[in-house]
């Protein structure tokens, strides 16, 4: 499915523009390239092209260089396409919503009473986002707007508005400069996820009972909660076992990269395929950081599971101190090239560098 942002105003704009600054899209291309590297479920930007205007924007140097995005999604419809249907009244619409929302992209939740069908497709939507948070969340992603337009019935990440990717670990880190009540925090993420998806389940009332649609936002702990121990795994290249060790795992490693305050990136790089690791992690920028006492349990649980593929440690990708990050200073620097100079190569090695980490991540993914 195709979708533009960027191209101009729809009923639906308010008082926007309907314009994107081409540093919007720059780092939107960034985004959607990098997470795709790191297995996290993600649309994914088919072209950009700057336009020539010029725009006005409060929060960044005005005029503004413009653009319009391209991107690819298997769907653009959203929970808010939902609640609009059911905040104006319209039923049937909503009820054709759900049964082409089922035929396209949730076939298992068919149903022929309607009622069922609505609690069903709901379950698949609230399993979908909630393996994409348990993503977000091992990639160190922060989305930064989670507002129900923000999500799509395919739990695809799309609209990179504010986002950022965690240097180290910190749980109240946000996104947005507006964000001051910490709404969108990185540790906040799979509760408004659950907060997004009630949204939707209080849309479908008019088709389906209340409490069935409960029963239904169950699925979203346990889709989220595998997601987030078994992506964590795949990261590192090591094999996952049953649910409580993987989740004890995720624990035990989590804790101590809050704790350690040790770069998030790194650490993965690091010890990426565990213990078939150790003398690449011995040579790290950041090899102190495993030096101490604090981190021997962890290493004991790297030593405990088996390399998936381990053939992809002899990568040139793996023979760099570093791994290649997306950080805010990062962004930052390339976006200074391109605007001051209209330099697009760091871009590009960015971009280059990025399918470097798609391909070595690929295979844990077959």
């Amino acid at each position: 499915d195709l979708g533009t942002k960027g191209s101009g105003q729809t009923p639906y704009s308010r008082q926007g523009d309907g314009r994107l600054t081409l540093k919007g899209g720059v780092r939107e291309v960034l985004a959607a390239s990098y997470l795709e590297a790191l297995g996290v479920t993600t649309s994914k930007a088919f072209s950009l092209i700057e336009t020539g205007e010029q725009l006005h924007r409060n929060d960044e140097p005005s005029p503004a260089r413009s653009s319009v995005l391209v991107r690819l999604l298997h769907s653009h419809i959203r929970f808010g396409t939902f609640q609009r249907a059911a905040s104006l009244g319209l039923i049937e619409d909503l009820a054709n919503l759900v049964t082409y929302s089922v035929t396209y992209f949730h076939p298992i939740a068919a149903d022929p009473a309607m009622d069922r069908q609505s609690s069903a497709l709901l379950e698949q939507i609230a399993m979908v986002t909630g393996k994409m948070i348990g993503e977000w969340m091992s990639a160190g992603f922060i989305h930064g707007v989670m507002n129900t337009d923000n999500f799509n019935l395919t739990g695809e990440t799309f609209d990179f508005g504010p986002y950022r990717f965690c240097a180290t670990s910190d749980p109240n880190l946000t996104a947005a400069y507006f964000d001051e009540q910490g709404l969108y925090r990185f540790g906040r993420q799979p509760v408004q996820g659950l907060w997004a998806l009630q949204q939707l389940a209080a849309a479908l009332t008019p088709l389906a009972d209340a409490e069935d649609l409960a029963d239904a936002l169950k699925a979203y702990e346990p889709a989220y909660q595998t997601s987030f121990s078994k992506h964590t795994l795949q990261l590192l290249g090591l094999e996952s076992s049953t649910l409580d060790a993987d989740l004890e795992f995720a624990s035990t490693f989590y804790t101590w990269l809050t704790e350690s305050q040790a770069s998030w990136p790194q650490t993965f790089f690091d010890w990426f395929g565990g213990e078939a690791s150790a003398h690449r992690a011995s040579e790290s920028p950041q090899a102190a950081a495993y030096a101490g006492s604090d981190f021997h349990t962890v290493r004991d649980l790297f030593q405990e599971r088996t390399p998936v593929h381990p053939e992809r440690l002899s990568a040139s990708y793996f023979q760099k101190p570093s791994p290649v990050t997306l950080l805010y200073d990062d962004i930052e620097t390339l976006w200074s090239s391109i605007a001051e100079d209209d330099d697009w190569s760091g871009f590009q090695n960015k971009l280059d560098h990025i399918d470097e980490a798609l391909k070595v991540h690929a295979p844990a993914s077959t």
